[in-house]
């Protein structure tokens, strides 16, 4: 009886002790410190932080899942990027579409809301791709899941309004993002973003050259590009003698004489695409009495001899993968060019993916998207450049978008942006913008026009210069 006593004794002891250490381990507070909320997050790691006046920087690890149909079957690291501010403040979603910049900076409509911004490298760019990768499994599904685990994870932490925002590429990602999930953002800002319906309609492309600019400056590209393919054979060895020094391949693409053409076709797109009116006068005016130095320089220049090199490719294989499968890739004509001088004309996104990758286009993928936009879209605003080629096959609103916009900044390139739109767009879209975010004055609530943006410009932080790749890339 005395044992049994002793040990009930004991018992009640035991659990006392039991309970008191889960009461305490319940008391103790909640982490403070941003790092170690963020760090808090299952799944997150840190790989380093970098200092930057008034904000904390993160770069991060965030595990993903390969297949987010099927979550088991292997995970992957995917890069993000953490400009902190306040928890108080408003959150920018921001992805390129490409690799994530690993330097602080500030996209625009963070600046216009003075807030945070998560930035998300997309999947399948390395570092952020599974090992060994399933191709299968880049699609823009995938990619908007890989965001919406990333939002759901955070807004825990910034639980004020979201807006994401992508430029080109990174504006389609923003889009698609919306379309699966138009419950997570209270706005989509999508800057620059092609919208290839059908991907074998592409005759918006050919309009658009015919009449960009002046007639004298599409007088000297023109020109400058037919006389790259007259001068072929001189070129070529110049381009052999450059690629023999730099250790350049071109195993993907097939031979040097495909990627030299892939380059010279490039050029007028290119110039557009980065370049302005004014710049024409960089451009040689009398190309058939050019030296062949200034030919290569201008193509160059502006198109870039190692873009189709297997050096220039590999990077990029995960965009040409997606245009090859979802996306779409644009092809135009050359009216200006004797036929007798294009081989192949512009290539499709298969000649730019090593072979031992699968590919097959999904021909209704972007139609579903676009039909989606035009019914449902809420809150989304579209900014195209004047001057851009990728703005020829826009997105467009139906009778079914709220609260939405698509506008176009006179003059400008694939860097068009809502500072470069006329002053009333401007003001409606900066109104829009601080609305969305929930940091709207009664004043801009009133009146638009008021609209300004709520944090000061810094130079370093908020650049403007466009991600400059070689054309024919988002």
């Amino acid at each position: 009886m005395r044992k049994a006593l002793r040990w009930l004794l004991a018992l009640a002891v035991l659990i006392g002790t039991v309970s008191t250490a889960g009461a305490a381990t319940a008391a103790q507070p909640e982490a403070t410190d941003i790092k170690d909320r963020l760090l808090s997050v299952p799944g997150m790691s840190l790989i380093e932080e970098k200092p930057y006046p008034g904000y904390r920087f993160f770069v991060l690890n965030y595990t993903q899942p390969v297949d987010h149909r099927h979550p088991s079957k292997g995970t992957f690291q995917q890069r993000i990027t953490v400009l902190h501010k306040d928890t108080a403040r408003p959150t920018v979603f921001y992805t390129g579409g490409y690799n994530v910049s690993t330097t602080p900076s500030r996209r625009e409509p963070t600046q216009i809301v003075d807030g945070n911004q998560v930035s998300m490298e997309y999947r399948y760019f390395t570092p952020s791709r599974p090992e060994p990768a399933d191709w299968s499994k880049l699609d823009i599904w995938q990619a908007a899941s890989d965001q919406h685990r990333i939002f759901t994870a955070l807004k825990k932490i910034y639980s004020q309004n979201w807006i994401s925002t992508g430029g080109s590429k990174g504006g389609m990602t923003a889009t698609y993002y919306e379309r699966f999930y138009p419950r997570d953002m209270d706005g989509v800002v999508a800057y620059v973003a092609p919208n290839d319906v059908v991907n074998k309609e592409d005759s918006a492309y050919d309009r658009f050259f015919a009449t960009v600019g002046t007639k004298e400056c599409r007088d000297r590209l023109n020109g400058v590009q037919r006389e790259a393919l007259v001068r072929r054979t001189a070129l070529e060895d110049r381009y052999r003698a450059y690629a023999a020094e730099n250790g350049y391949t071109f195993t993907t693409i097939g031979s040097l004489d495909r990627a030299y053409e892939a380059v010279v076709l490039d050029y007028v797109w290119g110039f557009w695409q980065y370049s302005t009116l004014k710049d024409c006068d960089t451009i040689p005016a009398d190309a058939k009495n050019a030296t062949d130095g200034e030919i290569w320089d201008s193509v160059d220049t502006i198109s870039g001899f190692a873009a189709y090199t297997d050096q220039g490719l590999t990077p990029y294989t995960p965009y040409y993968y997606q245009a090859g499968t979802q996306l779409g890739a644009p092809t135009i004509h050359f009216p200006h060019i004797e036929k007798k001088y294009i081989r192949y004309g512009y290539q499709p996104p298969r000649n730019f993916v090593p072979r031992e990758i699968p590919m097959r286009f999904q021909p209704f993928v972007m139609d579903d998207v676009d039909a989606w936009v035009k019914r449902n879209a809420r809150q989304m605003l579209f900014v195209y450049g004047q001057n851009d080629p990728w703005g020829a096959e826009p997105f467009r609103l139906g009778k079914g978008a709220r609260d939405s916009y698509v506008f176009t900044a006179p003059g400008m390139n694939h860097g068009a942006n809502v500072a470069g739109l006329v002053p009333e767009q401007k003001a409606l879209a900066t109104a829009r913008i601080l609305d969305w975010a929930g940091v709207a004055s009664a004043a801009v609530q009133e009146n638009p026009s008021a609209a300004k943006p709520l944090a000061r410009f810094d130079a370093e932080l908020d650049q403007r210069n466009i991600e400059r790749e070689p054309a024919l890339r988002p």
